[in-house]
């Protein structure tokens, strides 16, 4: 049904995929207040994380940037600005909640950094393509394969401490979460 990999030249044919829906960044606790009732209602959500990258050997920095995707709405919550608050580790630990990533074992060892966690109903992308006979891992290759699109990776290294982002690290971030979540949903229906 589905390929087992895609070449780079497949995927650049491919139609631009990104997010078109609202997204919200959270840097204060006021806006947390705000978007948390919109977050707690999903039963399902996207789930990624940025952090500044390192050039130095030895250097790792923290997680900066934590995303949340439903269909239609990206939670950008900046942990480099209001750390991990008490709420959001509730939805990472609430078994009601999935969580859909991909190679999410670094990401949720990074948070669980910044504050311990029993993390719960995390569903990780690469291990279920498997199932659909899926070899690729990577983002970017999964989507070629299952969503017929193309996800730019241009803002990937790119500075998520900086004081404002840019309009293209938003759309990216939120591309991300939404992406996993749209692949999970796809691959469900064919079950």
């Amino acid at each position: 049904m589905f390929k087992n990999n895609i070449t780079h030249s497949e995927i650049n044919e491919l139609p631009l995929y990104q997010f078109d829906g609202g997204v919200f960044v959270i840097d204060t606790f006021e806006k947390l207040d705000y978007y948390l009732p919109l977050i707690q209602e999903q039963e399902i959500l996207g789930f990624d994380t940025e952090t500044k990258p390192a050039f130095k050997k030895g250097v790792i920095n923290q997680v900066s940037l934590l995303q949340l995707a439903s269909l239609h709405e990206a939670f950008l919550i900046r942990i480099n600005k209001i750390g991990l608050p008490k709420e959001i580790i509730d939805i990472l630990s609430n078994k009601e909640v999935k969580k859909i990533g991909l190679a999410i074992k670094d990401d949720i060892k990074a948070l669980r950094e910044i504050q311990d966690f029993e993390f719960q109903s995390f569903i990780d992308l690469q291990d279920f393509v498997k199932y659909f006979n899926i070899e690729s891992q990577s983002l970017k290759k999964i989507a070629g394969i299952v969503l017929h699109k193309r996800i730019s990776k241009s803002k990937q290294v790119s500075n998520w401490d900086k004081e404002e982002l840019s309009e293209g690290q938003l759309l990216y971030a939120a591309t991300d979460a939404w992406a996993c979540l749209q692949i999970y949903k796809t691959l469900n229906q064919v079950i």
